[in-house]
């Protein structure tokens, strides 16, 4: 049979093919257009075609494309399985269309929850570059020139003209503001943070933290205190309370670290809290006057108190996950435990 008979003969057969079910259609479809389709084939057998008669031939196989194609679609609609009249229809024994959905990442998740928690009781938030010159991240923060934080073992720093590393803290973000705004001030700070640290369950070199600062006039410590008692009950419960202990920062006086009633054990006692019934939770305290000096504050007519967290902390008490590097894993597994809890936050 020559190709011109061949194409006729298939002309014919679209014309009149029929189909009443979504196998019968795709049938049509692989017996035509498929791979070893009959349509497919004649193309193939198009190229030993001679020269003088290949414009003529070319067309008619065009169309003949083109019909079968349009025939398909046209059996598609008829036999219900075409996009539209699959809608209309709402066949309620169709599969549902289960896709992959992607989620927040845990830590940003938690990171969020801090700062809308903070959001309701009027902070702002505040950010500020990740790598930093000596009088953000240290001077204005009150570290003496023979600090330990300022030695390569715990600072990151980066070479260059003058004296910059990777923040060690947020704090740097809060000199910022008190330099470039008048007080009131209140602010949160969120960001990444990096120390020179080796990488454990319990530590590692680049985490999270967010900081508070609150700046005006007669701020004490009792609102420091009263401010992370909300934090504390609004994130972990109404049963959690908080316990400051007496402690030191280069930039504020008095210091404190602050701990909480474990909201695992209910403070009996436990693993996580070392059987002690408490978990600390972040550090705090005044702002010291000399800080408010440096970012040109009258320390006689302002005061204040700040605070600052680790996300990564926060997230490990709240999910219970023993190890900090399974955060950075980017484990799909271990993941995809959280997507529920983006979605409520």
């Amino acid at each position: 049979m020559s190709l011109t008979e061949r194409i006729a003969a298939l002309e014919e057969e679209v014309r009149t093919a029929a189909a009443r079910t979504a196998d019968e259609v795709e049938r049509f479809r692989v017996a035509m257009l498929g791979r070893n389709g009959s349509v497919t084939a004649l193309f193939e057998d198009f190229k030993q075609v001679a020269s003088d008669e290949k414009r003529a031939l070319g067309q008619r196989l065009n169309q003949l494309k083109q019909s079968a194609q349009a025939r398909w679609e046209e059996l598609k609609e008829n036999s219900g399985t075409g996009s539209t009249a699959a809608m209309d229809a709402g066949d309620p024994t169709r599969p549902a269309a289960i896709d992959a959905a992607g989620s927040l990442h845990p830590i940003t998740v938690v990171r969020q929850r801090i700062v809308d928690t903070f959001a309701r009781i009027g902070f702002t938030v505040s950010q500020g570059p990740e790598v930093e010159d000596d009088h953000h991240n240290f001077s204005a923060l009150n570290f003496p020139p023979d600090h330990p934080a300022r030695d390569m073992q715990d600072t990151f720093f980066v070479q260059g003209e003058g004296q910059f590393a990777l923040r060690t803290h947020t704090s740097s973000v809060q000199v910022r503001v008190m330099e470039g705004s008048k007080p009131p001030i209140r602010t949160i700070s969120p960001g990444r943070v990096y120390r020179n640290e080796a990488i454990s369950a319990r530590a590692h070199c680049m985490f999270h933290q967010v900081e508070g600062l609150y700046v005006d006039k007669g701020v004490s410590f009792a609102e420091l205190k009263g401010t992370l008692d909300y934090f504390a009950k609004t994130m972990f419960g109404p049963d959690v309370s908080i316990r400051m202990r007496p402690s030191y920062f280069p930039f504020t006086e008095p210091s404190a670290e602050v701990d909480m009633s474990c909201s695992i054990c209910g403070g009996s006692g436990c693993t996580v809290c070392k059987h002690s019934g408490w978990v600390e939770i972040m550090g705090c305290g005044m702002v010291d006057p000399a800080v408010l000096s440096n970012c040109t504050i009258d320390p006689e007519v302002y005061s204040g108190f700040a605070f600052g967290m680790g996300v990564e902390r926060i997230a490990q008490l709240l999910y219970r996950v023993p190890d900090l590097r399974l955060y950075w894993e980017n484990d799909v597994r271990f993941l995809e435990q959280f997507s529920a809890d983006a979605f409520r936050s």
